[in-house]
C-alpha cells in the first residue's frame, strides 16, 4: 500500500496544482483571444490576497462579505489591465494587426510593466513584509479522510477550484458572452462579420480571468495565512509554464498541466531538498519543449 504520508503529499500537490491551473486559465483565455500573454495576471492573484487582508483587518468584514469584495476588486482590476496595457495597442481591428508579432511583444511588455508598478506600489506601502491574516479567518482546521491529512484551507482550494472551473465551463458553453468568447478565439474576423463586439468580448475575457485569479489569491491567503507583495510573481510564472505545457490555447491542457506541476513539486519534496523543488516545473517545461514543442494538448486554431 502507498504510505499515508505520500498520499497526503499527493493531495497537497493537487491542491497547489489547482491554484496554478486557475491562474493559468486566465492566461490561456487571454491568449486564445489575443495571442498575447498577460504578465500582470500575477498581480490579480496578489490583489485578491491583499483585498482579503484589508477586508479582514482594516474593514473588519465577515468572511461572507469579503468574498463579493474580492470579486468586485478582481473584476475592476482586470478591466483596468485591459484598458491600460492592452486597449491602446488595438487601434486597428483587422486580425493581422491584432495578432501581429509587434502587438504581442508590446502588450507583453506593457502588461509586465503594469504588474511591476503594482508590485512596487504594494512593496512601498507594506515594505515587502509577510502580513498575517487574522486567526479567526483562517481555514486551518485539520481534515483527515482515508489516511490523508490536509488542512481545511488546502481542501477548500481544491473545492473552490473545481467549482470555478465548472462555472467557467457553464459560462463558455451556455451563455451568450461565453459563446462570443469561443467564436472570437476560433475566428476573429468571422466573429466581427457576425456582428460580435470584439472590444466587449476582450473586456469580458479579462474580467472573467481576473475573477478567477483574485478568488485564487483569496483562498490561498485564507489557507496559508500570509500575504506579500511579490507572492503573485512565482504563481504567474508557474501558471505560464502550465499554459505552455498544456498547449498554449487549451483550457483542459492548462488545468491538467497545472495539477501535474503541483503533484510533481509535492512528490519531489519527498526525495529532494526543498530548494530543488522549485526547479521541477522548469525541468518539466524543458522536457516538453524538447519532445512535445506544441504542448501536451495543442489544438489547431481555425
Amino acid at each position: 500500500m502507498i504510505d499515508t504520508f505520500v498520499l497526503s503529499q499527493l493531495a497537497i500537490g493537487v491542491s497547489v496544482g489547482m491554484t496554478y491551473s486557475i491562474v493559468a486559465i486566465g492566461l490561456t483565455l487571454i491568449y486564445r483571444v489575443l495571442s498575447a500573454v498577460n504578465f500582470a495576471h500575477g498581480e490579480v492573484y496578489t490583489i485578491g490576497a491583499f483585498t482579503t487582508l484589508i477586508g479582514a483587518t482594516t474593514l473588519k468584514l465577515p468572511l461572507w462579505a469579503i468574498v463579493p469584495l474580492v470579486l468586485l476588486v478582481g473584476a475592476a482590476f482586470g478591466w483596468g489591465i485591459e484598458r491600460a496595457a492592452f486597449r491602446p495597442f488595438r487601434k486597428f481591428t483587422d486580425e493581422a494587426s491584432l495578432k501581429s508579432r509587434a502587438v504581442r511583444e508590446a502588450t507583453l511588455l506593457s502588461s509586465f510593466a503594469l504588474g511591476l508598478v503594482v508590485r512596487e506600489i504594494l512593496d512601498q506601502v507594506y515594505h515587502g513584509e509577510w502580513l498575517a491574516i487574522p486567526q479567526e479567518y483562517l481555514l486551518s482546521n485539520p481534515v483527515s479522510f482515508g489516511g490523508i491529512h490536509l488542512s481545511a484551507g488546502e481542501l477548500a482550494i481544491g473545492v473552490v477550484s473545481v467549482v470555478m472551473l465548472a462555472c467557467l465551463q457553464f459560462m463558455l458553453h451556455r451563455t451568450r458572452i461565453g459563446i462570443a468568447i469561443r467564436a472570437v478565439s476560433s475566428n476573429l474576423i468571422g466573429a466581427q462579420f457576425s456582428g460580435i463586439d470584439i472590444n466587449r468580448v476582450v473586456v469580458a475575457v479579462f474580467i472573467v480571468g481576473s475573477l478567477l485569479g483574485a478568488v485564487a489569491g483569496m483562498v490561498v491567503s485564507l489557507a496559508y495565512g500570509n500575504v506579500q507583495s511579490f507572492m503573485g510573481l512565482t504563481v504567474v510564472i508557474k501558471a505560464f509554464v502550465a499554459m505552455v505545457i498544456g498547449g498554449l490555447t487549451s483550457l483542459p491542457g492548462a488545468v491538467i498541466a497545472g495539477i501535474l506541476i503541483g503533484v510533481a513539486e509535492a512528490t519531489a519534496g519527498i526525495f529532494l531538498p526543498s530548494a530543488w523543488t522549485e526547479m521541477v516545473a522548469y525541468a518539466m517545461l524543458l522536457l516538453t519543449l524538447l519532445f512535445l514543442p506544441q504542448g501536451l494538448f495543442a489544438r489547431r486554431r481555425a
